[in-house]
């Protein structure tokens, strides 16, 4: 069985530099795990930066989205470095060449791909190409809420929605800029409500939380999925 791994860029490149401790432990719990493992690496702040240099010179939204994937390409190689041979040894490209590595290796590595679809996108296409039924978001944000935690106190914390829901949410709040902040892109929303990929939402800072997440248990961030 395959699980895919979002993982948030702002874990791996930190203010201080690549975060190599927190590779390690992430190393560590694939490395147990009886699954094998898809992930895609987003680009955090070194995508929101890489994107904003171009708009500042004029560049178009689609420039803007190929800076902040190189970005996203960069964390994945230093998601590899950490892994060794636990993985294949390079930053997949497509879609296919992860399909056809993802039967060899435990864990295949992935940033983004194409201009206009985030790499929340691209983990739920990975899902939906290796026959994954559960995907992990793991980002600096412990759960999904109706509004900005950072930004409002008090709002609402879900522990599971469906995934209607979570495509309302999603709608209210996608921009689809390059290196806007938002839990998932609306299209990642539809593809996993499409699929019934069972979704998971939890910080990276909580470890055993990621480690209920890909086992499918209970955690205190939140599960999207079908509720009857």
């Amino acid at each position: 069985m395959h699980v895919i791994l979002s993982l948030g860029g702002s874990l791996i490149n930190t203010e201080r530099g690549i975060d190599e401790k927190f590779l390690n432990e992430i190393k560590g719990i694939v490395k147990k795990s009886s699954f094998s493992f898809g992930i895609v690496t987003g680009g955090g702040k070194a995508a929101r930066a890489y994107a904003n240099a171009v708009r500042e010179k004029g560049g178009s939204e689609f420039d803007a989205d190929e800076a902040a994937i190189r970005a996203t390409k960069e964390n994945a190689g230093a998601l590899i470095k950490a892994l060794g041979d636990l993985c294949y040894g390079k930053v997949c490209d497509s879609f296919d060449d992860a399909k056809k590595n993802a039967t060899k290796f435990k864990v295949v590595v992935m940033g983004g791909t194409i201009p206009g679809i985030t790499t929340d996108t691209d983990s739920a296409l990975l899902a939906e190409a290796v026959g994954a039924k559960r995907l992990v978001n793991i980002s600096n944000v412990e759960a999904i809420y109706e509004r900005d935690p950072r930004k409002n106190p008090d709002a609402k914390r879900f522990s599971e929605l469906d995934y209607a829901a979570l495509v309302r949410l999603a709608c209210e709040f996608d921009s689809r800029k390059a290196g806007e902040n938002f839990v998932f892109d609306i299209l990642a929303c539809k593809l996993i409500s499409r699929s019934k990929i069972e979704t998971h939402f939890v910080s990276g800072k909580n470890l055993n939380d990621v480690k209920a997440a890909i086992d499918g248990k209970k955690h205190s961030g939140t599960i999207v999925k079908e509720l009857r």
